[in-house]
């Protein structure tokens, strides 16, 4: 390998060195994102679950490289600095690429179902959603005895639960799927009326709402995408 190609290989390797964790990207996207955190927003804020001490620890690294800074008051955020900014354009690029060629991971359902729920809150059309909020309930075919749930409302914005958010009964769609299909409609690959019509996704409840369901979310418009099959 000429010198060239050494020097870059080394810096490459000291970046996987100190950001190649599964947390310490996650912590600068979440405040390249939303701006100034305190710890415990950043501990309730980041998807999926981190200790505390995980999260004390990476925010130490990341200030010790110079990417955070804890702005000066009595109950101190963190902040990006200019060199930890400088990492949210090669962010938005990984995600670009993630998006349109990593392969979706069935077993993240059960992993991180929150952080799938997210995704479908971002497919969500508040326009179109309905005046009264609705709760869509997904159970997975695989695992029946899990669920989870996601409320929209017109004007709203739409949140999941790991717990029955216990809203009026007559106002929630069951939503049965694979979870290849679930993935599917949370990262905006395939749409509703697809997904129910090759019998991956089923839905029940008020017949007026199962109708519009489709309505209420829409499709990735961008990025380079592959066809998804549905289990």
């Amino acid at each position: 390998m000429g010198a060239s190609g050494s020097v870059g290989y080394c810096s490459f390797t000291k970046a996987i060195e100190h950001l190649g964790d599964r947390w310490s990207l996650l912590v600068v996207r979440q405040l390249g994102t939303f701006g100034p955190q305190g710890f415990n927003d950043l501990a309730t804020g980041l998807p999926g679950r981190i200790s505390r001490s995980v999260l004390a620890d990476r925010l130490r690294r990341l200030e010790m490289l110079g990417v955070v800074s804890r702005c000066e008051g009595p109950h101190p955020d963190y902040r990006l600095t200019d060199v930890g900014l400088g990492l949210m354009t090669p962010l938005g690029a990984l995600r670009t690429w993630a998006e349109a060629w990593l392969p979706d991971d069935p077993e993240m359902v059960e992993r991180d179902p929150d952080v799938v729920l997210a995704w479908l809150a971002q497919r969500v059309d508040r326009a179109h959603c309905p005046v009264r909020p609705v709760v869509l309930e997904f159970r997975p075919h695989q695992r029946c005895d899990r669920r989870y749930w996601l409320v929209v409302q017109r004007g709203a914005e739409p949140y999941g639960c790991l717990t029955d958010p216990l809203l009026d009964p007559t106002r929630y769609v069951y939503v049965e799927s694979s979870m290849p299909a679930l993935l599917a409609l949370a990262r905006g690959r395939c749409d509703w009326s697809r997904a129910c019509g090759d019998g991956s996704v089923t839905a029940a409840g008020d017949p007026e709402l199962v109708s519009r369901v489709g309505e209420w979310f829409r499709l990735r418009t961008s990025g380079a995408t592959r066809p998804v099959e549905m289990g």
